[in-house]
Formats: C-alpha cells, sequence, structure tokens
C-alpha cells in the first residue's frame, strides 16, 4: 500500500523576503522583486534586470568560517532549510537518522565560485586556486551541507534538470516516501547563477527580457512578452510520512498527491511547439492523484514570459483539460520573483501551498495587453479569494525536462 506524502515545513529566501510571510505578503499584494542589476555592470549587456537578493546575510544561518567555504546557491540551500526545519517542527535528534532524506537540486550550482576561481587562475596561477574550489562549485554540494548540517543518513540526491530542477526533486521525495524508503526528506531546490558569464550567456541566446524597466519587464502571457528576467534564491520543504507527522503531532500544510515527469525529445532549448509533452506530465500527475479535471482548481504555470513557452503552456493546459480550462485560474509568479531556473519550482510549489491554505490565487502582474493565443484566465493584476482544494505547479526545462507535482489541501 502506497504511503500517503503531506508537506510540513517550508523555507524561503528570494528577492521578495526572506521569511515566509513576509514573502507570502509580497505574493499576495503583488509586489515586484525584479530591479535593476546591481551586483555587477551591465552596461554592455542586453538585459539590465532581474530579481537579485540584496539583503541576505549567511551567518545569520551559518557560522561565518563555514559560510565563506561555501558558494552562494549552497548558503541560500541551507539557509532555507532551517527555516523549514524550524518551520516544521522537526526534532532532528528523534528522527531515525537512516530515514531522514535529502532531496536538492540546482539548476547551474556554483558558478560564481567558478568565476572567481578562473580569475585567480588566470592572474596568480595553479598554486593559489582554492582547494575548497570544486566542493564549492558541485551542484550536489548543497544537498551534501544539508544533510550533514541535520545528520540525515538516508536516501540523498541532487536533481538536476535547469527549469524542471526543484519540482523534480520534490516529486522524487514524494515517491521515496510513497514506496516506505524514508519517514522524512528535506527537498527543494537552490540557485544562485546571477553572475557575469551566467547573465552574458542567456543575453548572447537571447532568452532575456530586453525591457529596461523593471516593472515592467516579466509579462507573462502578454502580447507583448520578450523574455525571462533572472531570479536567485532557494525553495526547501519538508516532506514526510503522514502518519511519521500525524506520530509527532506536527501542522501539516498540505498533501503531495500526484507527480508527472516527461521529456520532449525535441529541442535543447526550445519547447516542443505541440505541448505534447507537457500535456502529458500534467495527465500523469492528475492520473498519479486519481484526479479528474473538474478536481483542479488552479495551476501555478511555469510561464515564463518568453513567446513560445506561454502559448505553448497555454495549449498543453488548453489539451488536458478541454473546456474546464476556461474555467481554471492559471497564474505565473515568476512575474515577481523572477525566473529561479533550478530553484523556481520549490519557490512556485511553496506559493501554491499557501495559496490552498488562504484559499487565494496569487496574480500574474504586468498583464496588459492581450495575446489570442494565451485567452486563458492568468489572475491578471491583482489575486482574488476563491477555494483551493487541489492544485498543480509546473515546470519546463532546457533539455525538453517537464515536471508537474498536484497539492491538495489538508484535510481536504
Amino acid at each position: 500500500m502506497k504511503k500517503r506524502v503531506v508537506v510540513t515545513g517550508m523555507g524561503v529566501v528570494s528577492a521578495l523576503g526572506n521569511e515566509i510571510n513576509e514573502f507570502w505578503n509580497s505574493i499576495k499584494s503583488g509586489k515586484c522583486g525584479i530591479t535593476s542589476v546591481s551586483s555587477f555592470d551591465v552596461s554592455n549587456m542586453t538585459t539590465k534586470v532581474a530579481a537579485e537578493i540584496k539583503d541576505f546575510d549567511p551567518t545569520l544561518y551559518i557560522d561565518k568560517k563555514e559560510a565563506k567555504r561555501m558558494d552562494r546557491f549552497s548558503q541560500f540551500a541551507l539557509a532555507a532549510s532551517k527555516m523549514a526545519v524550524d518551520n516544521s517542527g522537526l526534532e532532528v535528534d528523534k528522527v531515525d537518522k537512516y530515514r531522514f532524506g535529502v532531496v536538492v537540486g540546482s539548476g547551474i550550482g556554483g558558478i560564481q565560485t567558478f568565476e572567481d576561481q578562473h580569475d585567480i587562475l588566470r592572474d596568480k596561477g595553479p598554486g593559489r586556486v582554492s582547494p575548497f574550489f570544486i566542493p564549492m562549485m558541485i551542484s550536489n554540494m548543497a544537498s551534501g551541507r544539508i544533510a550533514i548540517q541535520f545528520g540525515a543518513r538516508g536516501f540523498n540526491e541532487c536533481v538536476v534538470t535547469a527549469c524542471a530542477t526543484s519540482t523534480n526533486a520534490i516529486g522524487d521525495a514524494f515517491k521515496v516516501i510513497q514506496r516506505g524508503d524514508a519517514d522524512v526528506i528535506i527537498t527543494g531546490g537552490s540557485e544562485a547563477s546571477i553572475t557575469p558569464i551566467a547573465f552574458a550567456g542567456f543575453c548572447s541566446m537571447k532568452a532575456m527580457s530586453t525591457t529596461e524597466d523593471p516593472a515592467l519587464a516579466c509579462r507573462p502571457f502578454d502580447a507583448d512578452r520578450n523574455g525571462f528576467v533572472m531570479g536567485e534564491g532557494a525553495g526547501i520543504l519538508v516532506v514526510e510520512e503522514l502518519e511519521h507527522a500525524i506520530k509527532r503531532g506536527a501542522n501539516i500544510l498540505a498533501e503531495v498527491v500526484g507527480y508527472g515527469c516527461t521529456n520532449d525529445a525535441y529541442h535543447i532549448t526550445a519547447p516542443d511547439p505541440e505541448g505534447e509533452s507537457g500535456a502529458r506530465c500534467m495527465k500523469m500527475a492528475m492520473d498519479d492523484a486519481g484526479l479528474t479535471p473538474e478536481d483542479v482548481n488552479y495551476i501555478n504555470a511555469h510561464g515564463t514570459s518568453t513567446e513560445f513557452n506561454d502559448k505553448f503552456e497555454s495549449s498543453a493546459i488548453k489539451t488536458v483539460f478541454g473546456d474546464h480550462a476556461y474555467k481554471l485560474p492559471v497564474s505565473s509568479t515568476k512575474s515577481m520573483t523572477g525566473h529561479l531556473l533550478g530553484a523556481a519550482g520549490a519557490v512556485e510549489a511553496i506559493i501554491t501551498i499557501l495559496s490552498i491554505r488562504e484559499g487565494f490565487l496569487p496574480p500574474t502582474i504586468n498583464y496588459k495587453t492581450p495575446d489570442p493565443e494565451c485567452d486563458l484566465d492568468y489572475v491578471p493584476n491583482q489575486g482574488r479569494k476563491t477555494n483551493i482544494d487541489c492544485a498543480l505547479s509546473n515546470s519546463l526545462g532546457f533539455g525538453g525536462h517537464n515536471a508537474t507535482i498536484a497539492l491538495k489541501k489538508y484535510p481536504l
């Protein structure tokens, strides 16, 4: 018999706040976390804006000496994990450490460390490259650091599926607990890739918005959208086997009920114009959860503000939901948070859970000009109250990766 899996803790580091209540209040009010880039010179780049985190102090969460031996993405991950564990009320010394796991990914990993150490190699020679270079850079170090911090000796994995990373991570954690191989897993994703070389690379791809006004740069589903806006941060959840959570008196935030994972097998960066695999991914998550189209009350869309993603994702939703698609609220919270790449799915899962708990649909801000090919209810500009019993959260990544999780109110 499959185990039931619930969410008992959440933590977030983002441009909209490094604490759940602050973050959620910003989302509800439609606040935009996108600003002009200040951490390096972008005067000669086509994109000038990003959702930078400007007030993060790692020493609030991590020993100062250890923090210096971590890339920023690991700092974000560890900070959000500490918040999530605190939020869960989990007493880690009372958990069976061999049934306590970590599934945390990063799409890019320690790219700032890579840039910094390359400069040292070039300017000062190989003898000056840090002995911590490799363990600071590699993407699995966030999951390793979290395991060390909390003594989690069970299932441990780092997922790397570009922008689908942390939705895949949550889905994998869900399946590990569901089949009985763990009691508790810390899961999610972290990203800190607002760096000169990553920024320049995305600019060269012509993937990012060229709008210089931060308040208008990210416009998912709008006819005038012209690219995504990069964000940074981390989203971490504590997921737990239901009976384990009940036994310790945990505050259950939501239930994870379904997971879908597919690939377009079409192109390294462009989504499949038919949207077949994205549609199949949503259908897979719904079938896994035993849901009908009418059971779903909200979709947190991938919604990147790029021409193809928004059009093809809208088409995929219509394929899966038929006539119900036009009654189904769909929003892109990337309009506020920016696109956190490998951390996007986990941050959006947190938003979706808070939406279910509060009965509030987060808005897609900056929506001004309708696109005839994007003709669904995108909750434009202002959020609204409604009952949400069940919702989906979609993530789509370079390489054709698609991931969807289904989340349900607990108790329903």
